[in-house]
This record gives C-alpha cells, sequence and structure tokens, in this order.
C-alpha cells in the first residue's frame, strides 16, 4: 500500500465516524502508520492538521443539517461530536463569519473544505480514458473551437484561498438565475458558462457567471464574456448530483487539472478557467471545464 493510501483510507474512516470520538492513535492505527508519521504524512498530504480536519469536516456537515433541518442547533452540534454549544459556536464563526444562529436565520450558500481524494494526486489519466474517483468521473480530451461563444451575466471578485467561509460564487449564481428570466436573447439550450480570470486586486481572482446568447449583443446592466476560438484541453465531469458536481467533484477536478495533468503534459494555459454547463437542471449530473492551449 502507497503511503497516501493509508491516509485515504483513515480519511474515509473520519467522514463515517464524524460524531464518534476520534483519537490520534485510532486514526494512526486504521493507516498503519506510527502515530508520529500518521500526523506528519497527513498534515502534509491534506494540507491540515489531523484534528484541524476533522473539525472542519464536521462544520461541513453540520452546515448542511442546519440549513436543511429545524432541529436545534445544539442536538446538531451534538450530532457532529462538538461538546457543547459554545465551543460549536465558535468553531463554526472562525471557520464561516456567522454564527449558527445567524446562518439559519439567514442561510447563504457556504464553501467547505471538502475531503480530499489523494488518488487524484498521483495517478495520471491518458486522454478519453476515464478515471473514476470518490464518486466522481473525469474524462480528459482535446477539442477546435472555430466560432466565439458570446454569455451575458454578472460578476464578482472572489478570495484566493481554501478556507471555509460564505461562498460567493454560490451567491453569484443565485442572483443570475433569479434575474435569467429577464434575459435577452438567451439560447434556448441553456448554456452557462463560469469563467475564473486574474482579479483587479491583490489576493483575489475575478468570476463571471453567465448565459450563452444568440449572436454578440451586450445587455445593459450585465457584463458580457466570450469563449475565444482555438485549441482546448477539456475535462469532463461527472457526479451523484447536481450539488455534488458544482461543488467537490469541480473543486478536485479544477486542482487534479491545474497541479497534475496539465503540468505532467507540460500544457501552457491561457490565463482562465471556464466552467460550461448544458444541463442547467437541478437533475444535471455532468459538466466541462475548459482550458485554452496556448
Amino acid at each position: 500500500m502507497h503511503a497516501w493510501e493509508s491516509i485515504q483510507s483513515s480519511l474515509k474512516w473520519i467522514e463515517d465516524n464524524l460524531p464518534e470520538n476520534l483519537e490520534i492513535e485510532r486514526l494512526a492505527e486504521i493507516a498503519y502508520l506510527s502515530p508520529f508519521y500518521y500526523q506528519r504524512l497527513f498534515s502534509r498530504l491534506v494540507e491540515k492538521p489531523v484534528m484541524e480536519y476533522v473539525k472542519l469536516r464536521r462544520l461541513a456537515h453540520a452546515a448542511d443539517d442546519l440549513a436543511s433541518n429545524p432541529r436545534r442547533i445544539i442536538d446538531v452540534a451534538f450530532d457532529y461530536g462538538f461538546d457543547n454549544h459554545e465551543t460549536f459556536t465558535r468553531g463554526f464563526k472562525e471557520a464561516y463569519g456567522v454564527t449558527p444562529e445567524e446562518f439559519r436565520k439567514a442561510p447563504r450558500p457556504l464553501s467547505h473544505f471538502n475531503m480530499p481524494e489523494l488518488s487524484l494526486i498521483y495517478q495520471l489519466i491518458d486522454e478519453n480514458v476515464p478515471l473514476i474517483a470518490d464518486g466522481i468521473v473525469l474524462e480528459v480530451r482535446r477539442t477546435q473551437l472555430n466560432t466565439q461563444r458570446f454569455f451575458n451575466g454578472l460578476s464578482v471578485q472572489n478570495p484566493i484561498n481554501d478556507t471555509p467561509g460564505i461562498d460567493f460564487l454560490g451567491q453569484l449564481w443565485n442572483r443570475l438565475h433569479q434575474q435569467k428570466a429577464k434575459m435577452l436573447n438567451v439560447l434556448p439550450i441553456g448554456n452557462e458558462l463560469g469563467m475564473s480570470y486574474p482579479g483587479i486586486q491583490e489576493g483575489f481572482f475575478s468570476y463571471f457567471a453567465g448565459v450563452e446568447i444568440s449572436g454578440s449583443e451586450k445587455q445593459r446592466g450585465y457584463e458580457q464574456m466570450l469563449l475565444p476560438t482555438g485549441s482546448y484541453v477539456l475535462c469532463s465531469i461527472e457526479a451523484e448530483s447536481f450539488s455534488l458536481l458544482t461543488t467537490n467533484a469541480l473543486n478536485k477536478a479544477r486542482d487534479y487539472m491545474l497541479g497534475v495533468w496539465l503540468p505532467n503534459h507540460k500544457v501552457s494555459i491561457e490565463p482562465f478557467m471556464a466552467e460550461l454547463y448544458g444541463d442547467t437542471s437541478a437533475e444535471s449530473s455532468s459538466m466541462e471545464i475548459w482550458f485554452q492551449v496556448k
């Protein structure tokens, strides 16, 4: 067994036993490592100390329950291994910037620290060969775009970090979908685009969310983005649900492409990443991310 497989096995065990009293010694035993080496390897591969990671995963599940479950906040806290209301509230506030009470009164999209899939770091797939990992399917191929595609929509500046917090991109998509019915020249097939590109202030990146239009006319009150002609590397993504597709699966596929696939294939790309959604219904479970080759 590779070292990363040992850590991955403990990640799965943590996820299945979040309400329990998780101790380093037990987790190290599951990984077949000494407690010292387990903590050292875990921090290097997951980029979080073990118990910090456990806390963030507990908070992620608790936040989802608070948004969908009317049970008392303290009962939700107990369900995920928090000893008391004060500890839960302090941890929730530190992670997301709001208290559990504030979040329940005004639910909003949150970004979580998701369970890593370490196999995506150590497996290099060939083009047109699917990779199945942690309930998601990735497949990489190349294509040529010969006609520009135009999108009208909205944008936001988002902090560059991988810490939990308010999901500003989720809020942006909600705004777009609330306004979509009023937008002009929207193609009936409903293609939508999310595009990340360099920000206008240090420590932030820009993000555009829009709908594909016929023609190239920019609608007043909206911004416009185009997908330029050229050669692209595409990563197709499938997940078990639309919610998982646009959060956990998308984040893992992005990290895999930028951190593993593109560097190992020595592919130099333009400074943007495009998310393309052909089916935007709640039942959709697939999308593509596009990288333009320089």
